[in-house]
């Protein structure tokens, strides 16, 4: 599970304004967001991590196996 969604509430954000801030496109941060991303890229789960000041666990939740 992404809990995205739940980080840019927190810290009062924008999808627009964090793609814009890691240098993703909109698109494809929402696929992330949806949770509808097979991969992710460790720098670009770095560059989410830094934007948001998180840890990528904060970012990330096992939910068990993924079709």
């Amino acid at each position: 599970m992404v809990k995205l969604d739940d980080l840019l509430h927190e810290r009062r954000m924008t999808l627009t304004e964090l793609a814009e801030r890691v240098g993703l496109t909109l698109a494809n941060l929402s696929i992330l967001k949806t949770g509808k991303a097979k991969a992710i890229r460790f720098s670009t789960l770095a560059a989410i991590c830094r934007e948001l000041d998180c840890q990528p666990g904060d970012l990330l939740e096992y939910g068990g196996p993924v079709d």
